[in-house]
């Protein structure tokens, strides 16, 4: 995470708020509250923002966007169908590890973002996950996975064991992100191979 002194000001109300969100949640976070985290007036920050609800979306919309590039990158690579799961799993957990603040603001206060705002957000979540589904059918298809494995329920497992770790994850723990990666990948997947 970058130090504050290089953050915008309006960067700086950004990461203070998913601070706030993710303490006391979005809907019992205040304007007020989070003039008072900055140390400013209440009246300031809507020279830096308009309401709370544009900065929850700029933190979901950031996140969602950071873990499209990172399965992109994964999906051009001319890997097995298993290959490109463990890859999958191990870049979702990168990305989460990046900030795991606003990753655990995305994963759970995305539903107090409005419409059009929360319909658009779901169908880019359903479309991360069709994309994982994608690769496990791909892996059936070509004999990597075993047959008759219910795609929904695989990738409802996967996502699953994956969102939990803003919960639990140290960033100051000896384990690195990549290395909690591969152990969940290297366990996921075998449950799916022939």
């Amino acid at each position: 995470m970058m130090e504050s002194t290089t953050l915008s000001r309006k960067e700086q109300v950004i990461r203070s708020a998913a601070q706030l969100f993710r303490e006391k949640g979005y809907a019992a976070s205040s304007m007020r509250d989070l003039a008072q985290k900055l140390g400013i007036e209440a009246a300031s920050l809507y020279s830096h923002i308009k309401s709370k609800e544009e900065i929850l979306q700029s933190l979901c919309f950031d996140m969602a966007t950071e873990f499209r590039k990172s399965l992109q990158e994964v999906e051009s690579k001319k890997v097995s169908a298993s290959e490109k799961l463990k890859l999958g799993i191990i870049g979702h957990i990168q990305v989460m590890a990046k900030d795991l603040v606003a990753s655990a603001v995305f994963m759970n206060e995305h539903r107090h973002l409005s419409q059009p705002y929360l319909r658009d957000f779901l169908l880019l979540r359903i479309n991360y996950i069709n994309r994982f589904k994608d690769i496990i059918e791909e892996g059936i298809n070509k004999g990597e996975f075993k047959e008759n494995i219910d795609k929904k329920l695989a990738v409802m497992t996967l996502f699953s064991s994956l969102n939990w770790m803003p919960m639990w994850y140290d960033p100051h723990s000896n384990i690195m992100p990549a290395d909690i990666g591969q152990q969940l990948a290297d366990m996921l997947v075998t449950g799916l191979k022939k």
